[in-house]
């Protein structure tokens, strides 16, 4: 079902449901994905695998695989060494770890690959894998946050086994605020570890040509993203690297980059010579792909007797597996995790941590979190204090009126609109109907239930991370008359093809089947990051809108010129030139065209020939979605199953280019939600091995599990070009808080629910029925577990201010400082200059020298340093030195605190 309402800007192709332009294609197998590639030559990779979640490898035998026919080599570690390769972070930045393409000299995980075999087809080289014989000393891995805590350190080379940190573990401020609110509410939730998931599984095809020129067919989410990393990893030119992606089966963040399998064919194919393929299978995807989510989060909020917030604090933990795509502690949960709403005073303690498990990879919303935790305890405080769930939100939740302000994170809201999507939401639902049906039927023993969550969601941001600064359009008139243009956008399945059409066809006044839309080569376009955080609407949309103008207003000036007369009376409807005032002088795109290119001597004095543009656009620091939903559940008492009646989607996604897509993004999140929430599980046992290796394990939604969704658009438009928001990961973020709620609300006479995902039959069957559905202890085998001696794990850092050492100490000179930021690592100089109790000095980096002054206490310095770039934020340095080490953290304000490391230079 679809709202009637359409934005006031909908055009002639903006705002209106075009079929998909390549559907066609698509729908019919003509897609070229990265395994219908076939070069000349072209030989096959296997991986070899760890059997063992971690160990030192002590021996490794090729031969065996070497001698089977048809198989060309094995390479390991040690033949790869011959190139530095910088494994690089999605950010660009170093890893918080080292980390080789393969193993080297010992293995992190199950799946972790060791060697790899190139045969002549994929048949003989798996077998060739299954031949190398390697030798392992086993230890006793680290499996889950709880184990990183206390256990041994996964990576032995580090410090413990925190990835990153940031925020205060203790706040008296918060603390006091909780200590003296009439009501504080408590909850922890945890979310399971998913996998991606994506139809196409990862895949690469490499092909050399002559010495440093690479061409890679790619399964990725930007080619020139990938270009990019790849130049950067192997150090070579970024000119002689080519990325092609035709099309591609589905992302969800897994393939925002190269991980260690592309990179090692890569390498192989460098140094073999030959074009070499490698496909990942389900059985790789499910167990050695990087996955997602596996988070815990416990927030504590105070409320005052009417339901207002007062204050909260929220601690976070987040898997990062043994080798992430980045170090992460997810500083986006708390950044907005109360941005949707008035909360006055907040603050977080948010940990990464490492673990003899796959590495964390991105998934569609990686802060999804902050919903999930947010609304389920909103459910929770309104029956702790008495008040009805949609009343705490309504008390809470910033308005329009309420605009402008700014979170206690510093980030400013002027056009969000969570609110109103709540009440638009409740025009379309009769809540006070639901609870007299929901009343009845539990007197006939049926337990239905109702729920609701609201959000904001960033998308398209390009503040801070310089890879998402901006994306590029070029736009050519060809002398045909038809348009090609060539973006940086990359469609794994978002449609882009055919909206970023619809925004060019609409803006230069040509039909929609006359432009053709180009994303797929890294050596065609500028450089932009494709498909990353719901940015293609507003980033690519706005750069295309912006060549677009260019481009109209050139050839306006060439037609009035040809046609002698004014070019403000010249107007392009449906690719004809139109003069007003002056039918006999219209003129056929076509026409113009063939003067631009053939005929230069034609145009006004000092013009270019051609009818081209090009336009690199950077949106706004952070444009934001806002949303509400509702669905209503049935839940079997007998069974503990979950059975979505109707589920409803309020949203503001600004100017919608086409809102069949819009629609269409809503509903792939939201089946992943329901996924989420009642199925998908990676998991694990004592010893590392995953145990969901097959989709009868690792379960995803059937069709049957969807229902038809409902939707209904607010249409505020952004302050972008265009006025587009994104939202392609808003189903995935808004989606699981609306329906543990609605599962929460339909079993409440039976007491809590646990929140912690997913909630399958059995966990539900325990509510309901008040008592245990795990397996009795004789039923459950213990799990040896190898007892080889492993270094213990150091304590976890945590960030407080050091303790002062009044001895003297030697701080003036060169050191060489390690910032640990939220976008990775972050290298820089400084030059320390003391004189008595006060010390000065600069910050040197890349990007310039920044002077500042503070104050010395013994071993201890603390200064402040004001930067504008990308955002306005003050840094408060607090840092000890010891001999010729220094340590400390940098409040860095909406960001939190950062830990800071450096040596004497």
């Amino acid at each position: 079902m679809n709202d009637a309402q359409h934005p006031p800007q909908a055009g002639r192709y903006i705002g209106q449901r075009v079929e998909r332009k390549e559907d066609a294609r698509l729908l019919t197998g003509r897609g070229v994905y990265v395994d219908d590639v076939s070069l000349p030559g072209m030989l096959h990779v296997a991986f070899v695998r760890s059997p063992i979640a971690r160990g030192r490898i002590r021996s490794l035998d090729a031969s065996p695989a070497l001698a089977l026919p048809g198989v060309y080599a094995v390479y390991t570690a040690q033949d790869l060494a011959r190139f530095k390769i910088d494994m690089l972070s999605f950010f660009l930045a170093a890893p918080a770890v080292q980390i080789t393409p393969l193993a080297s000299g010992r293995v992190a995980y199950v799946g972790d690959p060791v060697a790899l075999v190139i045969a002549q087809n994929r048949y003989i080289a798996e077998d060739a894998a299954g031949l190398v014989q390697v030798d392992y000393e086993e230890e006793t891995p680290v499996v889950g946050i709880d184990a990183a805590r206390e256990g041994a350190l996964v990576h032995p080379d580090s410090d413990s086994n925190i990835a990153v940190a940031m925020g205060e573990e203790h706040d008296e401020a918060i603390e006091a605020l909780l200590a003296q609110a009439p009501h504080v509410v408590s909850t922890t939730v945890h979310h399971q570890r998913v996998a991606q998931s994506p139809i196409e599984t990862r895949g690469v095809v490499v092909a050399k040509h002559g010495e440093g020129e690479l061409t890679v067919y790619l399964a990725c989410q930007s080619p020139q993203m990938a270009a990019r990393y790849i130049a950067q990893a192997f150090g070579l030119p970024p000119t002689g690297i080519r990325v092609i992606s035709k099309d591609v089966g589905g992302s969800f963040g897994l393939k925002v980059q190269p991980w260690r399998e592309e990179i090692a064919v890569i390498a192989a194919g460098l140094i073999f010579g030959r074009p070499l393929k490698w496909i990942e299978d389900r059985l790789e995807n499910l167990t050695a792909s990087n996955q997602a989510r596996d988070q815990q989060m416990r927030i504590r909020a105070a409320f005052d007797n009417e339901g207002r917030m007062l204050a909260a604090h929220s601690d976070y933990d987040l898997d990062n597996g043994a080798y992430p795509h980045g170090a992460d502690c997810n500083i986006a949960v708390s950044m907005f995790l109360w941005a949707a709403y008035k909360m006055p005073q907040f603050n977080f303690y948010t940990k990464g941590w490492f673990t003899n498990t796959v590495g964390l990879a991105a998934y569609r919303g990686p802060w999804a979190m902050e919903s999930l935790a947010r609304e389920t305890l909103l459910d929770i405080a309104a029956r702790q204090i008495g008040i009805d769930p949609i009343e705490i939100r309504r008390r809470n939740l910033v308005y329009k009126a309420d605009q402008p302000r700014t979170t206690p994170f510093g980030i400013p809201l002027e056009d969000i609109t969570p609110a109103e999507c709540l009440e638009l939401l409740l025009q379309k639902f009769d809540v006070a109907a639901f609870r007299a049906e929901q009343a009845q039927a539990r007197k006939q023993g049926r337990y239905l239930g109702l729920g609701f969550a609201a959000y904001i969601e960033p998308t398209a941001g390009s503040a801070g991370i310089s890879v998402l600064a901006s994306d590029v359009a070029q736009i050519r008139i060809e002398p045909t008359g038809k348009v090609s243009a060539v973006l940086s956008t990359h469609s794994q399945g978002h449609g882009t093809q055919t909206t970023m059409a619809q925004v060019i066809a609409e803006t230069l006044g040509v039909p929609l089947a006359d432009v053709s839309v180009h994303e797929d080569d890294s050596s065609r376009g500028g450089f932009g990051a494709g498909a990353s955080g719901s940015r293609q609407a507003v980033a690519g949309g706005g750069a295309s809108i912006k060549a677009a103008e260019l481009l109209r207003d050139k050839l306006r000036r060439v037609a009035a010129h040809l046609l002698e007369t004014d070019a403000q009376r010249v107007r392009i409807e449906n690719g004809r030139i139109l003069v007003d005032g002056e039918p006999e002088k219209s003129r056929s795109l076509r026409e113009i065209a063939e003067v631009a290119y053939g005929e230069p001597e034609r145009l006004p004095e000092g013009m270019e020939a051609g009818l081209e543009a090009q336009y690199r656009y950077r949106p706004p620091p952070l444009t934001l979605s806002s949303a509400a939903h509702l669905c209503v559940v049935d839940v079997s008492a007998d069974t503990g199953f979950v059975k979505i009646l109707r589920w409803i989607s309020s949203e503001d996604c600004g100017v919608m280019i086409n809102p069949a897509v819009v629609e269409g993004q809503i509903a792939g999140g939201l089946a992943q939600a329901i996924g989420t929430v009642l199925l998908e599980h990676v998991s694990f046992d004592a010893r590392g091995n995953p145990t969901a290796v097959t989709y009868k394990d690792y379960m995803l939604p059937a069709i049957s599990d969807v229902p038809d969704f409902e939707y209904h658009h607010l249409c505020t438009p952004s302050q972008s070009v265009g006025g587009f928001r994104g939202v392609g990961e808003g189903g995935c973020i808004v989606g699981p808080p609306t329906l543990v709620n609605a599962i929460a609300d339909a079993l409440s006479p039976f007491g809590a629910i646990p929140l912690d995902l997913p909630l399958t039959p059995s966990k539900l069957l325990e509510v309901i029925e008040g008592r245990s559905m795990a397996p009795r202890p004789a039923e459950s085998a213990p799990v040896p577990v190898p007892s080889a001696p492993v270094p213990s794990a150091a304590p976890a850092p945590v960030l407080e201010a050091p303790p002062v050492i009044a001895t003297q100490t030697r701080i003036d000179g060169i050191w060489k400082l390690v910032l640990a930021t939220p976008i990775g690592p972050q290298k820089f100089n400084g030059n320390f200059v003391t004189d008595g109790d006060k010390v000065s000095g600069t910050l040197d980096s890349d990007m310039g020298s920044q002077a500042f002054s503070g104050v010395v206490e013994g071993n201890r310095l603390r200064w402040d340093l004001k930067v504008t770039k990308p955002v306005s934020v003050t840094l408060k340095y607090d840092v000890l030195i010891e001999g010729d080490k220094l340590s400390g953290k940098v409040k860095m304000g909406i960001f939190g605190n950062a830990k800071l490391t450096g040596e004497r230079g």
